[in-house]
């Protein structure tokens, strides 16, 4: 049986351990493998939709329909990048709703100023904590589904310092997030002091090259992390699969020397349930 999000923050045995994602395919792939929950990353989805960067360019609409299309794919718990909830506190309260109807188990929202950029940028601002914390309230009275996650993001570590991100961090959790993440920590012991410091399930934030120290999920959660976030290691490995093969495509002629970096036909469509469908559409046929 499944276990709801809820549930798998709330296991004190281990950290749970979490891909991003940004469309259907990657989030089928991800449950394949195992993984029991997932992330819509909001930067994966401004490159894949639109090639730009995680610099504001997204807004509700293309979210919203991305959650629908990566819901609809699998059965896990996604956890959607909802960066500042794209507006004010009712915008919140409604892309709440919606998510939920949408078949998404969780938020993250942030207090950046819009429009925000990724959290490993430089050039960060962030609204007043009061202001922030009228967003999160909505999102907290929009919450229909008891099992739906809200994660509260502060990004004043780059613009406040860390004490004012560890204190931005507890008076979210007071208002009601169920999990609470300072985004961008430059270091070990800025970390630890987090985990220390901070009484709630807490979200530590692997990029590959980002400002934060990547660490294993055992350290991590030693250090007291919940959940660990891999947002960009699928995205970031698609690009690299895909500048190899198109270079040999255009200098070769051909993909032929790097067969074996790619998965078959049948692989393929094992991993989109080909058969099942199949299956399907055998059984609406006429005798």
């Amino acid at each position: 049986m499944l276990k709801t999000l809820k549930q798998l923050i709330n296991d004190p045995t281990k950290p749970l351990v979490i891909p991003g994602v940004y469309d259907a395919i990657g989030a089928k792939i991800a449950q394949k493998i195992g993984f029991e929950a997932m992330f819509q990353t909001g930067y994966g989805t401004s490159a894949t939709l639109f090639g730009m960067p995680d610099y504001g360019f997204i807004g509700a609409t293309e979210t919203l329909e991305n959650a629908r299309r990566i819901c609809r794919a699998v059965s896990v718990p996604v956890i959607v990048d909802s960066d500042t909830g794209y507006g004010n506190a009712l915008s919140v309260w409604k892309l709440v709703n919606e998510l939920q109807a949408a078949g998404a188990s969780g938020i993250f929202l942030e207090d950046q100023r819009w429009p925000k950029r990724c959290g490993h940028m430089a050039g960060k601002e962030v609204i007043e904590k009061e202001e922030y914390s009228e967003k999160l309230q909505a999102a907290v009275d929009a919450k229909k589904n008891k099992d739906f996650i809200i994660v509260a993001r502060t990004d004043a570590r780059a613009t406040k310092g860390l004490d004012e991100a560890i204190e931005r961090a507890k008076h979210y959790k007071k208002i009601g997030a169920d999990a609470v993440f300072v985004e961008a920590p430059r270091s070990i012991d800025e970390m630890r002091k987090i985990g220390k410091e901070i009484k709630a399930p807490l979200v530590a934030n692997m990029i590959e090259g980002g400002a934060t120290p990547v660490l294993s999920a055992k350290q991590l959660h030693k250090m007291g992390f919940k959940i660990i976030l891999y947002p960009l290691s699928v995205l970031y490995a698609n690009t690299y699969a895909s500048l190899a093969i198109l270079k040999e495509l255009k200098k070769s002629g051909t993909t032929a020397k790097l067969r074996k970096n790619v998965v078959s036909f049948d692989e393929f469509n094992d991993i989109v349930e080909l058969s099942k469908f199949r299956n399907l559409e055998n059984r609406y046929k006429r005798e």
